[in-house]
């Protein structure tokens, strides 16, 4: 095939897939079949014949049509869509359609169409609820004022195997998630407002929402989104019929605080988005001394709201010092970040800890930085080892109903060959908070190093689940996973997102790089790699890591030598 073969032009692509299909096949093949010549010549065709289209492939239950305008692209999908409930058939045996349309380059080969425009509006398809059409952002910016049909605004998605994020619209305008809703009720905890207009008082608010979101996450019968996805939504005008959407539930809090003149003034709210209700309101105001107490009052408010009856989990212990809890505040996400932040929050921690001593979830996290400090951000290993342990039992000691400090602990634990302790120390954190995001993801990092890796894939999906919106380390584990499973290219796509990239993740990229054949990629990754961990040895990483599978272990090891990186 030569280049003058080839034909580039922009098109707009529809691609549509009947949903269940496999399913519906399994229950009644003559059935299905006779619904979908039906469905084909009845509804599709005619719809793109109308509009100037061309189907230029059928693969099973799939039809992939291109249009020279995108108008006509949507006007035909639309008319698809409606026209689909035209079709007898019994409730379980109907065929619905999802939908998705691009307007992109494409390649014309002769016999097929091909490139971007195709690929991306496949992986849009798979984003449209049953009965809906999911579109790009240019076939929306081309449609307004010329289809009369409102499309929802859906944010920006990163598709599979897609490493740049899409902005996507749907139909019908309602906010269908689509991510699946739990059975049981769910919930997302905006960032309160802080009212006070005092840049210092952040912390204290911030530290509201978040406690507010650990204590509903360990209430049985809840589905709680973790904080790290929702502190995007931070000090900006939210529609929480979007945020719902994005993130997966049904119900959204929100509220402000004002902290003045030693008392604390809250409003909240609680949403249900998917039915446009307000389930509750109510104002608090309390002297700051009793914020905790306060915190309590207003979790129970939410939980009998959604769970129709009071069910109270063994309290975790709160800091008598609040100038210490907003210090921990402030490290709680710093940590993780970078080696600069992990030593800024080492400081504030050590601070937390000197204002009180018995302050368990400030030693938890003392204990992770300093594990952090010496596995990850070249810091030595003597003393931070054992500090690391020392501190992570001790708050586990001070509060055993905490599940962040027995998840340091479990993780800790690990990386001190003490497996059955840091099983038995994860198994206790899910018991106590069964929603705890961090304690599924690092459970996702010992499985994949015990060679397990579908259940270190399973949980890691679990973690992303519940914390859609991660902090870098989650996207790591999961290119981590799919390295580990072999899936290259799925590694690749995962740890070239833009919230893992560049940190310590970069190490597994350039493995799943070198594995795929592209060598000189992989050693460019692995130099820009050690520019920012020049500590970084294939040596200290076999020694530091809990590696417990021969197999997985010659496997990273290999992608580490073929990308170029050092040995000792």
């Amino acid at each position: 095939m030569t280049d003058q073969s080839l034909q580039r032009r922009l098109a707009a692509i529809v691609v549509a897939d009947v949903v269940g299909y496999s399913r519906l096949m399994e229950a009644d093949e003559v059935a299905t079949l006779a619904n979908l010549r039906e469905l084909r010549s009845g509804v599709i065709e005619p719809a793109v014949m109308r509009h100037n289209g061309r189907i230029f492939k059928v693969v099973g239950d799939g039809f992939l049509i291109e249009f020279s305008s995108a108008v006509g692209a949507v006007a035909a999908a639309l008319e698809m869509q409606r026209a689909t409930t035209a079709v007898e058939a019994p409730g379980d045996r109907r065929l619905l359609l999802r939908v998705g349309v691009n307007l992109g380059d494409v390649i014309d080969d002769g016999s097929d169409v091909l490139g971007d425009g195709v690929n991306v509006a496949a992986r849009l398809e798979t984003q449209a609820a049953p009965g809906g059409i999911c579109i790009s952002a240019n076939v929306h910016g081309e449609i307004v004022g010329k289809i009369r049909d409102q499309f929802f605004d859906g944010g920006e998605r990163y598709l599979k195997n897609l490493t740049r994020p899409v902005h996507v619209w749907h139909w019908p305008d309602v906010p269908q998630s689509i991510l699946p809703l739990p059975e049981c009720p769910s919930i997302a905890v905006l960032p309160f407002t802080n009212m006070s207009g005092d840049e210092a008082d952040a912390p204290f608010v911030d530290g509201l929402t978040e406690d507010l979101i650990i204590d509903l996450s360990r209430t049985a019968g809840l589905f709680v989104i973790a904080r790290n996805s929702v502190n995007g939504y931070k000090g900006r005008p939210v529609d929480v019929r979007l945020v719902a959407q994005e993130l997966g539930v049904r119900y959204i809090l929100e509220g402000s605080a004002r902290r003045a003149r030693g008392r604390v003034r809250i409003k909240a709210q609680l949403i249900d988005a998917l039915g446009g209700q307000h389930l509750w309101a109510d104002r608090f105001d309390r002297t700051v001394e009793d914020v905790f107490e306060l915190q309590d009052e207003v979790n129970a408010k939410i939980v009998e709201a959604l769970v129709g009856r009071l069910t109270i989990p063994k309290q975790r212990n709160r800091p008598k010092n609040l100038e210490a809890h907003d210090l921990c505040v402030r490290a709680r996400r710093l940590t993780e970040e970078s080696p600069q932040t992990e030593r800024e929050a080492y400081m504030l921690l050590q601070r937390a800890v000197e204002l009180e001593p018995s302050y368990a979830e400030a030693l938890g996290l003392l204990a992770y930085n300093r594990w952090l400090a010496w596995t990850h951000f070249g810091e030595p290993e003597d003393p931070n080892r054992r500090m690391a342990v020392t501190f992570a039992q001790k708050a586990v000691d001070l509060d055993p109903n905490d599940a962040g400090c027995r998840y340091v602990l479990g993780t800790i634990l690990a990386y001190e060959r003490r497996w059955e302790e840091s099983e038995t120390a994860f198994a206790k954190a899910l018991e106590l908070d069964p929603n705890h995001a961090d304690t599924w993801a690092a459970m996702s990092d010992m499985s994949v190093l015990d060679g397990r890796v579908a259940d270190g894939l399973a949980q890691i999906e679990k973690a992303l689940r519940l914390n859609p919106y991660p902090t870098c380390w989650y996207l790591c584990h999961l290119g981590q996973a799919q390295y580990a499973a072999r899936d290259y290219e799925a590694a690749t796509a995962t740890l070239r997102r833009e919230d893992t990239y560049r940190t310590n993740s970069r190490k597994f990229l350039a493995a799943a790089l070198a594995q795929l054949g592209h060598s000189e990629e992989a050693r460019r990754e692995a130099e820009l790699f050690l520019i920012a961990h020049p500590h970084f040895t294939i040596g200290h990483w076999l020694s530091s890591q809990p590696l417990r599978d021969a197999s997985v272990r010659d496997h990273f090891v290999d992608g580490f030598r073929k990308a170029g990186l050092p040995e000792m």
